[in-house]
């Protein structure tokens, strides 16, 4: 090699090593930036939505407005988003294909979840704030003029952000974003920016006074042979239950909107049967969050087998006419309160299996293994390890191709090494 190659080949090394430092340098800028904005955003919702759940328990004749809430939340998302609203699923579309995510949407399901929860309607706050995150992380991108390859990890990162600040699971949320797109592989190349926006999005929420949900468990029993036996059978059943509320979240929502054309005959419908359902229990502790009762499942509460069903059913009726939410805390509190009414017949501690519980539901519906473990040591510490990881995997293995998410793909099989890419079902 002359001297002439040799100064052009170091001359394309630094150049490129220049680029790499200064690429490093903009995405740690713009994931910070993300994490800030996100973050106090999330943060906000987040407060707003006690506020609202306060309200309504300190005036519980608020729930007789379920019918007219959902027709008002209907009607603000024809007038202002103009497309039909997918929740979640618009997200991970346009992380998928480059399909269209209105920044608007953000301010937009802020307001729509916390109505449905001033209401009174069964859903959840984290599925929100995966849409608020990717609208605002998209906008930044857009205003940026990045790429479409750019603009997906933003989007991603904004997820991480908002699912950190609201949840307080920071390593969860900065692996969730990236693992939920696709099942059987993983968008590593967003690892960075979304680690840096989750941490710092969960230090903008701790500033702002959102403190992270912690679950105390008493005992830990060794974990032997017999354990995990009980265990295995435990979350095999978990399985099938994250199946059976996938499926009635799609299936009834696939009936309404084929028996119901008008929008907002199939609010008032919808809106309605959840309030005669919450007349009929006689009780509103499976309205809202429910998040007094996942907290009862750790402190010996006593829980019905009636329990977990009820609130599948209370979430399917609300969902799927037209209040907006997330259905990750329904999930837990069909996880936590399935562990805690299960425990007396195994033998096991029920704080245990309700966070055992709590863990396999989210992975059985989401299709990801890793931020349910992390999820599961972020809230109930790492001592219990070999319980969550077993819980994890067959969850996993047991609840197939169902899934929250219709956008979610099924790159590779679940069972063999296959590439299959399949939406999931």
């Amino acid at each position: 090699m002359n001297n002439s190659d040799l100064k052009e080949k170091i001359t394309h090394k630094i150049d490129h090593n220049g680029r790499r430092a200064l690429s490093v340098v903009s995405w740690t800028i713009m994931s910070l930036f993300v994490g800030v904005v996100v973050g106090a955003f999330a943060s906000a919702f987040g407060l707003s939505m006690k506020y609202v759940i306060h309200t309504r328990e300190m005036h519980p004749w608020i729930i007789y407005f379920l019918p007219i809430g959902a027709v008002l939340i209907t009607f603000i998302y024809k007038l202002i988003l103009k497309t039909k609203d997918s929740g979640t699923n618009t997200v991970i579309a346009a992380i998928q294909s480059d399909e269209n995510l209105p920044v608007r949407l953000a301010p937009l399901i802020f307001i729509a979840t916390c109505l449905t929860h001033l209401i009174g309607g069964s859903a959840g706050r984290e599925g929100a704030a995966l849409q608020m995150g990717g609208a605002i992380g998209n906008g930044i991108g857009r205003a940026l003029k990045l790429n479409k390859t750019d603009k997906k990890t933003m989007i991603m990162c904004g997820m991480s952000a908002a699912f950190s600040a609201l949840f307080g699971t920071p390593m969860a949320a900065a692996i969730f974003s990236m693992e939920v797109i696709s099942v059987g592989i993983m968008h590593y190349a967003a690892l960075v920016p979304c680690v840096i926006s989750s941490l710092v999005a969960r230090s903008v929420a701790n500033y702002m006074g959102l403190n992270a949900e912690e679950y105390l468990i008493p005992i830990i029993p060794k974990f032997g042979v017999k354990n995990a036996v009980l265990i295995c059978i435990f979350t095999i059943i978990c399985g099938f239950v994250s199946v059976i509320f996938c499926m009635s979240l799609h299936k009834y929502e696939e009936f309404l909107s084929s028996k119901l054309k008008n929008p907002y005959v199939k609010a008032i419908i919808g809106g309605t049967s959840v309030l005669i359902l919450t007349l009929l229990v006689g009780s509103q502790k499976y309205n809202s969050t429910g998040s007094a009762i996942i907290a009862s499942c750790f402190t010996g509460a006593t829980i019905g087998l009636d329990v977990f069903l009820l609130k599948i059913i209370f979430t399917t009726l609300t969902l799927s006419c037209g209040y907006k939410g997330g259905e990750i805390v329904p999930t837990l509190f069909i996880g936590a309160t399935l562990g805690a009414a299960i425990a007396p017949f195994l033998g096991l501690p029920a704080p245990l299996l309700a966070a055992v519980g709590m863990g396999a539901l989210f992975c059985g519906v989401t299709n990801c293994p890793i931020s349910s473990l992390l999820i599961c040591f972020e809230l109930f510490g790492y001592e219990p390890m070999p319980y969550f990881l077993l819980a994890v995997a067959f969850a996993y293995w047991v609840s197939g191709y169902t899934g929250l998410y219709k956008a979610q793909k099924i790159v590779y099989s679940k069972y063999k090494s296959n590439y299959i890419d399949k939406k999931v079902q």
